[in-house]
């Protein structure tokens, strides 16, 4: 039976955004019985939870990892394991400065998946109803049926309604490099120190397991910012960077993209929104809806499940 089927015992819920928070609100939704339709911009499901085919193989170009933290959470974890769609991938990354020699740093359990990042939120999505390629305005905003849930960045949001207390968000350019061959010196990933243009970088061959010779550079804001109308300029920066950071040589390939609201630069004071709109109810939800700790893939799960939660204990 259709997901968005009107024979649903209670009035349907409309998702707008289709990442891991509107994934795991549409979850909790079905399992109790409601009707659930969800609705992104995008061509594909998954959000900053990023992973095309370049060159011939998937590269996560959004989020880099996730951790386990939340109790949910890992339960939901522990399915992906079970089925082979994540793996746990280190505690430990590189941190890396311009003149100086590389250093590690420990810290929680990074998890990463053969299928990319993306593959886990089209798992959560099978079954549902998802229009994608659809883009919603305010007047639309106003069409949809039932209570609407805007799973995505508080900018996003509140374009189609007022977001309570709104956070402002940095923006990022991935700029993604392939090399004919691996050699870099430091293992899986890395943070980088000081740098104006370089902030993050991941061996994507070591998180996918796959050996790729593919590098994923995370920008600086500061160079987001002065990009953002044409990502490519990022490039060569970017390259300049990890030559300056690794001494690796030009890449072979590259690929540039531009995510305008990457990171929130601050948090909410609890897990979900609300409002009340015409009579309408509108619930809000995201990975920048993380009282505790920094926002991460596990915040905008436990978001999206608090949602579902919520609109349920309304009924």
């Amino acid at each position: 039976m259709d997901s968005s089927s009107t024979s649903s015992p209670v009035p349907p819920v409309t998702i707008v955004g289709a990442g891991i928070a509107g994934a795991a609100c549409a979850v909790a939704l079905r399992a109790a019985g409601v009707g659930v339709r969800v609705i992104d911009r995008g061509r594909a499901v998954g959000g900053r939870m990023a992973s095309p085919v370049l060159h011939g193989r998937r590269v996560d170009i959004g989020a880099g990892y996730f951790t386990v933290r939340d109790p949910g959470f890992e339960t939901v974890v522990g399915g992906w394991e079970a089925a082979g769609l994540a793996h746990r991938w280190t505690n430990t990354f590189g941190i890396l400065a311009a003149g100086e020699a590389p250093t590690s740093k420990s810290g929680p359990d990074r998890w990463s998946t053969p299928g990319g990042l993306r593959s886990l939120v089209r798992t959560m999505l099978e079954g549902v109803q998802v229009d994608g390629d659809t883009d919603v305005d305010r007047a639309g905003l106003a069409q949809l049926a039932g209570t609407v849930v805007l799973a995505m960045p508080d900018p996003q949001a509140g374009r189609l309604a007022p977001v309570p207390s709104p956070v402002d968000y940095d923006s990022v350019i991935t700029v993604v490099c392939g090399f004919a061959d691996r050699g870099w010196p430091f293992a899986d990933a890395a943070f980088v120190k000081e740098h104006p243009d370089v902030e993050f970088v991941a061996d994507d061959g070591a998180r996918r397991g796959d050996d790729a010779a593919v590098l994923v550079a995370h920008s600086t804001a500061g160079l987001a910012a002065r990009c953002l109308d044409d990502p490519q300029r990022a490039v060569a920066p970017v390259v300049a960077g990890l030559r300056d950071l690794l001494g690796v040589g030009a890449p072979d390939w590259t690929h540039a993209h531009r995510w305008t609201f990457a990171k929130p630069t601050g948090g909410h004071d609890a897990t979900r929104g609300f409002s009340e709109t015409d009579g309408r109810e509108i619930w809000f939800a995201g990975d920048q809806w993380c009282p505790e700790g920094s926002p991460r893939v596990e915040s905008a799960w436990r978001s999206g499940t608090d949602v579902a939660a919520a609109i349920l204990d309304r009924r």
